[in-house]
C-alpha cells in the first residue's frame, strides 16, 4: 500500500467496495437478466419509467411517499453520489467514522469535506452539539456547509442510530440550512428487525431530506451496480434533481438495460427476493455475533453488530502487542492484518477516523468460504458456525487477534 502510495496514488485509490455478500447469486434473477441480456436499448439517463416507478413501491411500503419523477438511478452508489453532489454548492459534512467511499466524492468535486464526532453509542449519525460546533467553526472559517451525509444503518459501524439522535441531528442540520442525503443501503439489513428501530431522516424532515439507497445492500449482487435516490417533495427538488440528471447524463452514468430489469424486479420484493435476503441477514448476523464474541475476548473493543455484513473492531487496547509487531497506525495494521488473514480487512484511516487509531472493519462475507458450493452451504445451514469451514475461519480469526495480547 505504502508503495503504491509512494508511485503517485492518492486516497481516493483505496476506497474500499461495500461489504460483499459472498453468497451465490439468487436463480430468479439470474433469469431476469439472462432473458433482458438481449435488449438493444439502452436505459436513459436516470433510469426509465419501470425502474424508477419499482423504486417508488420500494420507498411506499417504507413509508415514503413519491413519484417516478421524484427518483433518479444510477449504475452504483458513488456515480449517483456525486451527482447528487454536485447538485448541491458548498461544503459538505459527514460522521466519523464514515463509508470509505464519501469523501473522495467531495474531493473531486474539489469540495471541502468535514468529519463531525458521532456519540458513544452508534456510529452513522453525527453527535448533534458536535454538528452545530462544526457548522459555526466552518462559517468562521469563511466556508460554506450545504450538506450533511449520514447513515441511519451504517457501513463501517454495523450499528443503527436511534430514532431520538436522528431527529436532533436532522434539526439541527436542517436549522443551519443544510440539505440532508440519507445513506439507507444496509436499512434492510437488521440483525434484530423486531427489537431494532429504524427511522430514516426523510419521515422527520420530508422537505429537506434526499434519500440513497444501493440495491447491493440487501437486494442485488454487488457485480451488477445500479443504485436509486428519493428527492423531497420541495419546491425546489424539480431544479435540484434537474443538476443531478445533468451530471449522470455528462458522466454517461446509465444503468446497464438487463441491470436494470434484474433492479425493478428486486425493488418490486417477490416473495423469493425478500426470503433469500431475510436469510442472508440472519446468516451474517450470526456471523457478526460470532466476530463480536472473538474481538471482545482479545481484548479489543467492538459495539455490537446491528445491521449489515461487517464488523467495526478498535484495537486499540492491543497497542502494546501491535507496537511489538511494528505495527502503530491503522494503515499498519491494515497490512499486518491481511497478510495474517489472507483477506483485505480495511483500515479505520479509510472511514475518517485519525490514521493511529487502530480500527478496522471485518467482513463476515470473507468467511462465509472460499467456494461456490461452501457458501451455499453456509446459507442453507441451520447453524452456519457449526460448518467446518465457518468454524475453521473464525477459529483462525479469532488466533490472529489472540497472539497480539
Amino acid at each position: 500500500m505504502r508503495q503504491a502510495a509512494s508511485e503517485g496514488r492518492g486516497p481516493v485509490r483505496y476506497g474500499p467496495l461495500a461489504p460483499e455478500a459472498g453468497l451465490p447469486v439468487l436463480s430468479s434473477l439470474a433469469g431476469v437478466l439472462a432473458a433482458a441480456a438481449g435488449r438493444p436499448m439502452a436505459e436513459p439517463s436516470g433510469g426509465g419509467p419501470v425502474l424508477r416507478e419499482a423504486a417508488c413501491g420500494y420507498w411506499w411500503r417504507r413509508g415514503l411517499h413519491g413519484h417516478p419523477e421524484d427518483v433518479l438511478a444510477a449504475p452504483g452508489a458513488q456515480p449517483l453520489l456525486f451527482a447528487l453532489l454536485a447538485a448541491h454548492e458548498g461544503d459538505v459534512l459527514m460522521p466519523r467514522p464514515c463509508p470509505a467511499w464519501w469523501t473522495p466524492q467531495a474531493r473531486l468535486l474539489g469540495r471541502p469535506a468535514y468529519h463531525v464526532p458521532t456519540p458513544a453509542e452508534c456510529g452513522g449519525v453525527p453527535d448533534p452539539y458536535a454538528l452545530l460546533e462544526t457548522v459555526r467553526r466552518v462559517r468562521a472559517e469563511g466556508g460554506r456547509p450545504a450538506v450533511l451525509l449520514l447513515s441511519v444503518a451504517d457501513d463501517p459501524t454495523a450499528t443503527v442510530a436511534p430514532p431520538e439522535l436522528v431527529r436532533e441531528a436532522c434539526e439541527a442540520a436542517v436549522g443551519e440550512g443544510l440539505h440532508v442525503i440519507s445513506d439507507e443501503t444496509w436499512r434492510d439489513t437488521l440483525h434484530r428487525p423486531r427489537d431494532t428501530v429504524l427511522l430514516s431522516p426523510a419521515e422527520m424532515c420530508p422537505d429537506d431530506v434526499t434519500v440513497l439507497t444501493d440495491l447491493s445492500g440487501a437486494l442485488a449482487p454487488a457485480a451488477w451496480p445500479c443504485a436509486v435516490a428519493r428527492f423531497p417533495p420541495a419546491a425546489d427538488t424539480p431544479a435540484r434533481r434537474a443538476r443531478a440528471l445533468d451530471v449522470l447524463t455528462a458522466l454517461g452514468a446509465h444503468v446497464a438495460a438487463p441491470v436494470a430489469h434484474v433492479a425493478a424486479h428486486a425493488l418490486d420484493e417477490p416473495q423469493d427476493v425478500t426470503e433469500r435476503a431475510a436469510t442472508a441477514t440472519a446468516l451474517h448476523a450470526r456471523v457478526a455475533s460470532a466476530l463480536h464474541r472473538a474481538v471482545l475476548a482479545s481484548g479489543a473493543i467492538a459495539r455490537p453488530p446491528q445491521a449489515g455484513r461487517h464488523l467495526y473492531a478498535d484495537l486499540g487496547p492491543l497497542r502494546a502487542g501491535l507496537a511489538a509487531r511494528g505495527v502503530n497506525d491503522s494503515m499498519e495494521l491494515e497490512d499486518h492484518l491481511g497478510s495474517r488473514l489472507g483477506f483485505p480487512v480495511p483500515g479505520g484511516h479509510r472511514f475518517g477516523d485519525e490514521l493511529g487509531a487502530l480500527r478496522v472493519r471485518f467482513d463476515t462475507g470473507e468467511l462465509l468460504g472460499s467456494t461456490r458450493e461452501e457458501r451455499a452451504e453456509s446459507l442453507q445451514a441451520a447453524d452456519p458456525l457449526e460448518l467446518p469451514h465457518v468454524a475453521h475461519a473464525l477459529s483462525a480469526f479469532g488466533a490472529v487477534l489472540e497472539e497480539l495480547r
